[in-house]
């Protein structure tokens, strides 16, 4: 490097360094400038800079015999050039911001540089002459000017990014149902009935956004193209990679998409794993449809004359971005197997099914192939996690275990938590089926080897692997109720409760999505499970009861005295047996309106009738103080029962 003679050298130095002093004195004096004189100074610190500059320009070679008249040419005009991009290089000021003028002559100069560089290469060949060191000079000036433009490059993308606003992007979605998930417990009320699937939407928009202004476009394809074409592609790519990485990074952020890790997924706890988990399907739709589509666009217009380099540029820069949310995805696949969790896994395998072909595309050639073979490999995690939190509910049924009854015999919380779990699950159906599909040939899956029910149910209803498994579901929890049931030291319970829980579930599956899965058939026969355990409790309840009110033994009674004091302790018998199950009955619910109606009816027609009967037969032998109630009394007091709430006959007796 070496110094550069200026065109009109000061003739007398001192002249110049004591006008420097007197400048410095000035300054030092006058505290306010006035507008003339700041304008004055800017003048001269360009000056100053431009000074600077020029001694730093690579250093010129003179003219000599040696050089050919075509080399002597091309140096005037390369030190001209280096000239104009020097004085451009040492001003702190971004050229680009100075305006289209200045922009316009550094282009041209930069484009000359290049034209002189190559014309040198030309004449270089096989020669060993001082148009080599010329060449040289050449290059140092062109990889200045280069460096200047890569760093323009990066300032126009950065200055000029769009902001992105996500709440602005719209979703099509055919769900009406907002959805919660939160941690549930088998024993809790709520069991299933708080899980609803979340209205995510199944079609986005179709959004190309510009996430650089449009109108410097045009300079930055003008930059990356003479930087190519001048053999500085690597430089230009990074500094496209080094402003994009950072823009796709706070599009995460803007999307509030936590980095964590496996370690910090697998130590969170549901509820807010559930709201990371939303969170993410949320986001990974928009920002790989929307906000990568447009990244791949903002690349093509930028590159596109250059292919290879073009997919280099999107896949370097977002790579980072796209490994960081499947990571995510990743972490939950392998987290633990609570069943609660099945409606999200379900959600993240749903959104990268639909956003897979996307990720194909755009990370279609071999730089891509990391980011694609990722996303197949978490979709394939995610369904077999689903498989495996389906295997897990099936089997937290089966060994979900009770010390004590359940108070009244009502509809157990197991009962319906499982019935909720599975109508929910239907909204799935396409992609269980999908999941499930080769689930009926592991063992473990299989719905015939476990099934209580005849085999003619598994030819009922929908034929399909999650028809099959909803099956099973249902069979094993029947198992369960049945060994629940037998907690109960009372027969009659023991019915009541089954019959509250089967009538429930037939119930569900009827008045819900689950009747085209389970078919009439099975609902028929669940109906007559249901109705054989009402028929059962009956008679557990009422059929030694009523047996009092026969005439069974009254001709072998003797005299009419003792018939009479027969028909009084019969009598006596039953009203004590009748305010016993009253007592006891109260407190058992139904919860059903209908069911609990119906077995009133049924009650009431049995007991009534027995009894009108009984007294009107023997209204001669018994005298009015032994009747205690009527046959209204009665009825009315069924209508008490299955209420829920413990009441007591005593005192009641009619005077």
């Amino acid at each position: 490097m070496g110094s550069y003679e200026t065109e009109h050298p000061s003739e007398n130095g001192s002249d110049l360094i004591a006008a420097a002093k007197h400048i410095v004195a000035a300054l030092g004096t006058n505290k306010v400038l006035s507008k003339d004189e700041k304008a004055i100074l800017v003048e001269l610190r360009t000056l100053l800079n431009t000074m600077a500059a020029i001694v730093d320009v690579p250093e010129t070679v003179e003219p000599s015999e040696s050089v050919t008249d075509e080399a002597s040419e091309i140096q005037l005009s390369l030190n001209t050039v280096s000239e104009k991009i020097m004085i451009r290089v040492s001003d702190e000021s971004m050229i680009w911001d100075l305006g289209p003028e200045d922009t316009s002559d550094y282009l041209k100069a930069v484009e000359e540089s290049r034209l002189l560089t190559e014309k040198l290469e030309d004449l270089c060949l096989d020669k060993d002459t001082e148009e080599v060191e010329l060449l040289r000079k050449a290059h140092d000036v062109l990889q200045i000017a280069m460096e200047r433009l890569e760093h323009e490059f990066e300032h126009i993308m950065v200055q000029n990014a769009q902001p992105f606003e996500p709440e602005c992007l719209s979703f099509r979605s055919n769900e009406g149902d907002a959805l919660v998930g939160s941690p549930i417990s088998m024993d809790n009320d709520s069991i299933g009935e708080s899980f609803h699937r979340d209205s995510v939407g199944k079609t986005l928009e179709d959004f190309i956004l510009d996430l650089v202004h449009p109108d410097v476009i045009p300079d930055l394809k003008h930059i990356a193209n003479l930087m190519f074409s001048s053999g500085y592609e690597r430089e230009c790519s990074q500094a496209y990679v080094n402003a994009r990485r950072n823009a796709l990074n706070r599009c995460l952020f803007i999307l509030e998409v936590e980095l964590l890790s496996i370690e910090d997924v697998l130590k969170m706890e549901w509820g807010s794993l559930d709201s990371q988990i939303k969170r993410w399907v949320w986001a990974i739709k928009k920002y790989v449809r929307v906000y990568l589509a447009s990244e791949k666009r903002l690349s093509d217009d930028i590159f596109g004359d250059f292919s290879p380099v073009n997919s280099f540029c999107f896949i370097d820069a977002s790579k980072g971005s796209v490994m960081q949310l499947l990571s995510f995805g990743d972490a939950v696949a392998v987290s633990s197997r609570q069943p609660e969790k099945l409606f999200r896994i379900i959600d993240m395998y749903e959104v990268l099914v639909e956003i897979h072909p996307d990720i194909n595309s755009m990370y279609s050639n071999e730089a891509g192939d990391s980011v694609r073979s990722e996303c197949y490999e978490v979709l394939r995690r995610l369904g077999d996690s689903v498989k495996a939190t389906f295997l897990e509910f099936k089997n937290a049924i089966a060994t979900n275990a009770s010390t004590n009854p359940f108070t009244g015999g009502g509809v157990h919380h197991l009962t319906r938590y499982v019935m909720n779990y599975i109508r929910l699950l239907t909204d799935y159906k396409d992609t269980l089926n999908q999941i499930l599909e080769d689930a009926e040939r592991e063992e473990s899956l299989s719905p015939s080897a476990d099934s209580i029910s005849s085999t003619d149910d598994w030819n009922q209803g929908e034929s399909s692997p999650m028809a099959s498994h909803f099956q099973s579901i249902t069979s094993t929890l029947l198992r369960n109720l049945d060994e629940k049931s037998k907690l109960y030291k009372d027969p009659a319970l023991q019915h009541f409760f089954l019959m509250n829980n089967i009538y429930y579930i037939a119930q569900k599956v009827k008045h819900s999505e689950l009747r085209d899965i389970f078919g009439n058939e099975w609902i028929k026969r669940h109906n007559g499970k249901f109705q054989q355990q009402a028929m059962n409790y009956e008679r557990a309840t009422w059929s030694s009861i009523l047996s009092l009110l026969k005439d069974d033994g009254l001709q072998n009674s003797g005299s009419n005295s003792n018939t009479k004091n027969v028909l009084k302790e019969r009598l006596r018998s039953f009203y004590v047996a009748f305010e016993e199950v009253y007592k006891n009955q109260t407190g058992w619910l139904i919860k059903d309106p209908q069911l609990q109606e119906d077995l009133r009816i049924s009650t009431s027609l049995k007991v009534i009738q027995a009894y009108r009967t009984f007294v009107g037969r023997h209204t001669n032998e018994i005298s009015d103080k032994y009747i205690r109630y009527t046959a209204d009394d009665l009825g009315n007091f069924i209508l008490d029962l299955f209420s829920g709430s413990q009441k007591s006959l005593n005192n009641t007796h009619r005077k």
